[in-house]
């Protein structure tokens, strides 16, 4: 309350069913209106006297239709209509030109008026979870946009003018039917999250790895068949999701991704790993499950950050001894290869509290396993062990769960000594 009149009415998630009463256009000097999360359906043409309104909040709820007087709120800078059942937007969205932030994800739109590409202040525009299949050369207009969200639309390709954001930072792409991206989308200098994964990329035009401000690139569930040597361009990179597609190598260039601390490539076809890796010292969690691998070079070793290896489901019949270098490791997962021994090594990891064995051939293993007493989960199985060493009954007795094959024994030597 200002001066005895209602300024900021916040009523989200208050059981509110059915349509507005239009008397809520009495409230004359309101500023902020939040009715999310309700059972709403309808708003009246009233809202259109709410003049001094700044933001307006409308999502999840059951809206069919918004007013076109909602065209008279010339000093909106924020409108939430995400979450309704839209299956339109009034033309007099464009008149609303402070609007920095426009959010109608999870509606059922099919198209969106010509006007509202006239919002040149937008520097949120989120559009996720409609239906629309394409966007107009006129998308370029925004050029104040810093957040554009586009997931999920069904869109089978983007206007070369998307080039014309050179203020977006984050763009959302994912979970479309995209072939080809535009050679343009390389003017996007500012970008720092670029988010692509499940669509039908084949290849990324070569201007994509001029983005040198890149932090976040997700590619993930595409098919990609390589990468080329100017991905080492994206030096500020912290976060490279290639999972799901079809590679077959991976650059010695990928070593220059000094700032790296998540990589995964998962699902690929890779037969090798550049000892370059090695130089990705920031490096926190590989993933490598599912691909084709039959050795690992001695260079992981050096990548001493890492907390999570993941080598699940492919063709190692060994790991190099300089694995026991990855001192800061929390979780290792050898599932699934043709591992025949574990070095001694392996003891030297004792911040492990996951390591995973099964469904390997494994005839031994160390005894120096038992040197590794944070260790939570052990998995054995599926392995041709007859015994295992007498350290592991003291890792069960520290609150290890170890999982062995029904017959394997657990050697006695220690039990004697205690004895």
């Amino acid at each position: 309350m200002e001066n005895g009149r209602v300024v900021e009415l916040e009523l989200e998630w208050f059981g509110l069913i059915g349509a507005v009463p239009a008397e809520l256009g009495r409230l004359s000097a309101l500023r902020k209106l939040n009715l999310e999360g309700n059972q709403l359906t309808s708003m009246p043409a009233e809202i259109g006297q709410l003049t001094s309104l700044t933001e307006l909040s409308l999502g999840e709820n059951q809206l069919r239709s918004v007013p076109a007087e909602i065209g008279q709120l010339t000093s909106l800078t924020e409108l939430n209509l995400f979450d309704n059942q839209l299956t339109s937007v009034p033309a007099e969205i464009g008149q609303l030109t402070s609007l920095v932030q426009l959010d109608l994800e999870y509606n059922h739109l099919t198209s969106v008026p010509a006007e509202l590409w006239q919002l040149t202040s937008l520097e949120r525009l989120i559009l996720d979870n409609n239906q629309l299949t394409s966007l107009p050369a006129e998308i370029g207009q925004l050029t104040s946009l810093k957040e554009l969200g586009l997931h999920h639309i069904q869109l089978t390709s983007l206007p070369a003018e998307i080039g014309q954001l050179t203020s977006l930072r984050e763009v959302h792409l994912y979970g479309n039917q995209l072939t080809s991206l535009p050679a343009e989308i390389g003017q996007l200098t500012s970008l720092e999250k670029l988010y692509l994964y499940g669509n039908q990329l084949t290849s990324v035009p070569a201007e994509l790895w001029q983005l040198t401000s890149l932090e976040e690139l997700d590619l993930k569930d595409n098919q990609l068949t390589n990468l080329p040597a100017e991905i080492g361009q994206l030096t500020s990179l912290w976060q490279l999701h290639l999972s799901g597609n079809q590679l077959t190598s991976v650059p010695a260039e990928i070593g220059q991704l000094a700032s790296l601390t998540e990589l995964e490539l998962n699902g690929n076809q890779l037969t090798s790993l550049p000892a370059e890796i090695g130089q990705l010292t920031s490096l926190k969690e590989l993933e490598l499950n599912g691909n084709q691998l039959t050795s690992l070079p001695a260079e992981i070793g050096q990548l001493t950050s890492l907390r999570l290896l993941s080598l699940r489901d492919n063709l190692l019949t060994s790991v190099p001894a300089e694995i026991g270098q990855l001192t800061s490791l929390t979780e290792l997962e050898l599932h699934g290869n043709q591992l025949t021994s574990v070095p001694a090594e392996i003891g030297l990891l004792t911040s492990l509290r996951g390591l995973g064995f099964k469904d390997n051939q494994l005839t031994s293993l160390p005894a120096e396993i038992g040197q590794l007493t944070s260790l939570r989960g052990l998995g054995l199985e599926c392995n041709l062990l007859t015994s295992v060493p007498a350290a592991i009954r003291e890792l069960r007795a520290a609150g290890c769960t170890v999982g062995m094959d029904d017959g394997v024994t657990v050697d006695e030597c220690l039990r004697h000594l205690s004895a």
